[in-house]
């Protein structure tokens, strides 16, 4: 029977593909336009093609009232890339059975496949009962004893328990209320159930609003989205991939069971090729659909190009990001094999458990004090601007808290005086500020730093590596490792001239092969050559959130007790701490960012402090809080302009330790100063 394009693919489930469809009424350009932005604007009657896959190619948003569309609402195309982070409203329609979900709502191995839903009643098992309104998480679609089923976890107690639900299982079934915030692509993705519309609120915008934004100024109410999606076919006598509109005005047939559909071409992802055992590699494939980019070795591999696929694994990766102001940040997956050398970078710390978080075994942490905090408990050292410390260890400490005795943590460290040591507790909440000194001058590998330091970590490079042609890396003015992840590669090389073999990521890279009946003419692959892969800010917003589960960023340090009031010659207690209070960044995890340069890290603190004495009501004391925060600034600023002189000739990285003692003098040459002045007032 008959149908249009739409109906097709809302009424399609993706296991049954691929499909031959046959067009049955046809739709044709002027001026015989066959094809126009990589999309088919034109289909033949009678003609043949086998559907391998869609996905939603942009959507059609309205304004929502009430969970309704404003009848004086204009409908708006927004691309999949338009800015701005999304919470799902809940689907108020229940689904009648398990094979509705299924067959209508993404459900997949990554956090976004992973729905939730409740049943309106209780749900009897064979010895288990979900009862109703209970969260019901459904993780994947299995085959079991021959039957189709999810499997779904539902958490009592902070328990998970397990079970499978039948296709056949009927019932009332509602979405739950989902409380993360997505991309519009994300929800294009995985949220948006077929045959549905989907209700979504924005949560926060990323660009500030123009003329060029389709959606009214300063809107933050809710959008009703309808897909439109694009067919990827393979046509009879194409060696290509051609991509159709859902929306083209043509009716199809589906035609399967009664077509040959082996003498069409079988393209292949690369996720595809991953899912095949190790024994059919290697072997040889042409590209029909090649990946966007210039970055090689992706931009060798266009359309028609043979390559040899050798192998599959899992390979090591160092997320890292260039340390500079503003946000215009690159990003990059290092592989271990990287042959450059780096040299540490100063880093900052804005509170005493980021101390405790950084120090190793295998040096003391060496920090000097770049605010003051004064301690509400006399058991507790007070901190002034310029102290300098070697991190020990975390430790419990008993103090007094309003007439009570209690027990907090706290961090065991040596003060360094001008001739001795002097062991003092800092309490694990300070929110202070601490930039590291580095008598590290030592060239490492990156896979030694791996081994040997937490992240993140700040480096520059200091050997770049002479086997690529060009080494991103070397350009930066520094970089932060933030952490160590592990992702799916194959490796290939090309079929008529295998110099080089490549590692190419399988779930970032898209592209689209075709297999040969070739034999390799050699098993063994040439030597494999190293990428410095960067990745986009939509990449590297993924990867810190859902490619690395198993790191969680460290609980906030404990609220601070009541304190006893600051002195006047104190800065506020802002600074770098504010990193923690802000809002999330969209790409950028704030929580685990540290500042990303020392020039950065004056510049902000410049800022704080300059905002905080703004409010100060000592007048006189202001201006004197002021001038030790130049005097520190100005320091750090003259030591970071003589670092990159000095790395020009001697290519390394750490902070003068003479400044220091320049800084406390300042301080304390200041803080003597307002105490003669106060007492010439008061006389």
């Amino acid at each position: 029977m008959a149908a249009t394009l739409q109906k097709f693919i809302h009424s399609l489930d993706l296991r049954a593909l691929p499909r031959v469809l046959q067009i049955q009424s046809g739709i044709y350009c002027q001026d015989s336009v066959y094809e126009k932005f990589g999309k088919e604007l034109s289909l033949s009657t009678e003609e043949v093609i086998k559907v391998i896959g869609f996905k939603i190619n942009k959507l059609i948003a309205s304004i929502c009232e009430n969970n309704e569309v404003s009848q004086f609402s204009a409908k708006v195309e927004l691309p999949l890339n338009f800015p701005g982070l999304y919470k799902v409203v809940a689907d108020k329609t229940p689904y009648a059975s398990i094979e509705e979900i299924a067959r209508k709502v993404s459900i997949g191995p990554t956090r976004f496949g992973h729905p939730t839903f409740y049943s309106a009643k209780d749900i009897k098992l064979a010895n288990f009962t979900i009862k109703h309104d209970e969260q019901i998480i459904f993780n994947s679609v299995e085959e079991v004893h021959g039957m189709m089923a999810v499997k779904c976890v539902v958490v009592r107690n902070n328990q998970s328990h397990s079970f499978t639900l039948p296709f056949s299982q009927e019932g009332e079934f509602y979405e739950c209320e989902d409380d993360q915030i997505y991309t519009l692509k994300e929800i294009a993705e995985w949220k948006i159930p077929r045959c549905r519309n989907r209700i979504v609120k924005l949560a926060n915008t990323l660009h500030t609003w123009d003329s060029s934004n389709p959606l009214p100024e300063n809107f933050d109410g809710c959008l009703i989205l309808t897909p439109v999606y694009e067919v990827q076919a393979v046509m009879k006598f194409r060696k290509d991939i051609v991509h159709i509109l859902s929306d083209l005005d043509v009716e199809v047939e589906d035609v399967t069971d009664c077509y040959d559909i082996s003498s069409f071409l079988q393209p292949f992802s690369l996720e595809d090729l991953f899912e095949r055992t190790s024994k059919e590699f290697p072997m040889v494939a042409e590209i029909m659909e090649g990946p966007s980019g210039n970055q090689n070795p992706y931009n060798l591999l266009s359309t028609g190009k043979e390559i040899v696929i050798y192998k599959k694994y899992q390979a090591a990766r160092v997320l890292a990001s260039e340390m500079r102001s503003g946000s215009s940040k690159r990003h990059y997956l290092i592989p271990m094999s990287y042959k450059g050398k780096f040299k540490r970078r100063p880093r900052e710390f804005p509170t005493a458990y980021d101390l405790d978080i950084a120090r190793s075994q295998k040096e003391h942490l060496h920090v000097v004090a770049t605010k003051a905090f004064t301690s509400p408990h006399q058991e507790l050292f007070s901190v002034s601007v310029g102290d300098q410390f070697l991190v020990q260890q975390c430790q419990t400490s008993e103090v007094l808290y309003e007439g009570r005795k209690k027990l907090i943590d706290v961090l065991a460290c040596e003060q360094i005086l001008s001739d001795s040591y002097k062991k003092v507790l800092l309490p694990m909440y300070m929110e202070g500020g601490f930039v590291e000194v580095i008598h590290d001058k030592k060239q490492y590998h990156l896979s030694e730093i791996c081994k040997e330091f937490h992240f993140p970590f700040n480096v520059k490079v200091s050997v770049r590596d002479l086997s690529m042609e060009k080494d991103v890396l070397a350009a930066a003015p520094g970089l932060q490792f933030e952490e160590e992840i592990t992702d799916s590669y194959l490796l290939i090389s090309s079929a008529s001239s295998p110099v080089e073999s490549w590692e190419i990521p399988v779930y970032r890279l898209n592209m689209l092969v075709h297999l040969l009946s070739k034999d390799v003419q050699t098993v063994v692959p040439p030597v494999t050559g190293t990428t410095v892969e960067e990745v986009s800010e939509e990449e590297y917003y993924m990867l810190r959130r859902y490619e690395n589960l198993t790191l969680h960023p460290p609980p906030r340090p404990p609220k601070k007790p009541t304190t006893a009031q600051q002195p006047t010659f104190a800065a506020p207690n802002q600074g770098a701490s504010d990193v923690l209070q802000a809002p999330k960044n969209f790409y950028i995890d704030t929580t685990k960012k540290l500042c990303s340069d020392q020039d950065t890290a004056v510049l902000e603190l410049q800022v704080n402090w300059q905002n905080d004495l703004v409010h100060c009501e000592n007048k006189d004391m202001t201006g004197k809080a002021t001038l030790v925060e130049t005097a520190v600034t100005k320091d750090l600023a003259r030591n970071c302009e003589a670092e990159e002189e000095e790395e020009e000739e001697h290519d390394y990285s750490y902070i003068d330790e003479n400044i220091i003692e320049n800084i406390r003098k300042v301080f304390h040459g200041t803080r003597n100063e307002h105490t003669l002045s106060k007492g010439r007032r008061d006389i």
